[in-house]
Order: C-alpha cells, then structure tokens, then sequence
C-alpha cells in the first residue's frame, strides 16, 4: 500500500516495534502500512466518526489484518487504555484540536513512549505546548505535496525542562532549521515574499485596521528574517 507523502513522513518517524495508537484514523491506510511493512506489531485504529471506521474495517479486512489492527470509535484518546499504545500518532487534523486531544486524557498521554504530530495549523503552538507539557521534539521532517508545506515530528518525554531561545525556532522548528532543511528554506521564501507584497499594498493606507495588520505582519517578517538568517549562518 502507498501512502502519500505526507504520511509516509510521519510513519517514519514511528520507532519501529511500537504498538500504535493512530488517532483520527479515517479509512485505516496509515494503520494497514505500518502493518505491512512490519514498523509496528499492532495497532489501534481510532475515529469518532462511524463513516470512515465502517471503510476502516474494509480495508483492514482486504488486508488481512484483523489480528493485529482493532477498530474503534472514539473521541481523541477516549477508548484508548493508558499503556495499550507505546505510540500515539496523531495526522491531519489543525494544532488546537491536536493538543486538546492530548490534555483530555493525559493518563493515556503520559503512558505513551512518544508522539508522532503531524499539525495541519497552529504548528508554533504546538512546538510550546510540547515544551510546556515536558517533551523533547526529538525528530522532525517537513514535505511539501500538492503544493502544500507539511511539518511532523516526535515528541518524547524529558526530565530536563526544554525551551528555545528564539520564537523563531518554535515557529519554523529549531531541528529543521538546524540541519538547513530545503523544504523549510523553500517554504521561508515563500512566505518572505507573500508578506512583503502584501506590506507593500498596504503601505499607502492608514485606518486603524491596515495599521493593525501591518504591525501584526511586521512581527511575522522578523521572525521569517530571523529564521532565514539562521539558516545562512549555521
């Protein structure tokens, strides 16, 4: 089974011989692959929705995995037992909602030995949150598909209290940064070149409205300018 990209990213980052738990599973692909290609034993594929869970079982069935892949309905980590799951992944779905799925249940969080993210939104408030809740972001990947930029990572528990120095590195990933990843330098540029078109339409204009939005994309470009100048000097 092929996956698309930007889950194939996030399935790489899963530590090979992990239950897992794959929430908000949709139609159970991402849980079939990590079978079949033998990176975890079993897994938990959970939905809240019934529509997706009923292809879920299909497919898994076609597959021929029902001994190693269970089927449930669930909001977030609900039916999930703390300690089931060594890993919980969580794709496709905005920042916010991510991390209220983790705080609902923190028991079932706290058991799990890492979490695989993949943020569709809120992406620097999830870096935080992490940080916040006492996790180390151990690994990242960044992919673009379809013309979209998609950001994954793992968090895993830390005893030593983590933060980064710069906003910057919590809103582009302090890893990617790092290693000059060419997805993110690719992404910066766009976003440099977004904001400064739109900087420049609204220069000529004054109400308390435009000043408001040029103040808010002003700190967005620094902190873009910061991360590309990071990058540079390595």
């Amino acid at each position: 089974m092929s996956l698309s990209k930007r889950l194939l990213a996030a399935t790489e980052l899963v530590t090979k011989g992990n239950t897992v738990a794959d929430i908000g599973c949709d139609h159970a692909y991402t849980s079939i692959y990590l079978c079949s290609e033998g990176i975890a034993p079993r897994v938990f594929a959970m939905d809240v929705n019934e529509g997706p869970l009923l292809a879920a079982g299909q497919h898994v069935a076609e597959a021929r995995l029902e001994d190693r892949i269970t089927i449930r309905r669930s909001d977030g980590l609900a039916a999930l037992v703390p300690g089931e799951a060594e890993t919980i992944l969580l794709c496709g779905m905005g920042g916010l909602l991510m991390m209220r799925i983790l705080t609902d249940h923190p028991e079932v969080t706290e058991s799990a030995k890492e979490l695989i993210l993949q943020p569709q939104s809120e992406v620097g408030q999830v870096r935080h949150f992490l940080h916040n809740m006492g996790y180390e972001i151990a690994a990242e990947r960044m992919v673009k598909e379809d013309g979209k930029f998609y950001v994954m990572m793992r968090a895993v528990k830390s005893e030593i209290p983590q933060g980064y120095e710069s906003e910057c590195c919590y809103e582009y990933g302090k890893l990617l940064i790092e290693e000059k990843n060419e997805v993110l330098k690719e992404f910066l540029q766009r976003e440099h070149r977004l904001r400064t078109e739109v900087l420049t339409a609204l220069a000529m204009q004054d109400t308390e409205h435009v000043r408001a939005r040029r103040e808010s994309l002003s700190r967005e470009f620094t902190l873009i300018s910061e991360a590309e100048r990071l990058m540079k000097e390595g």
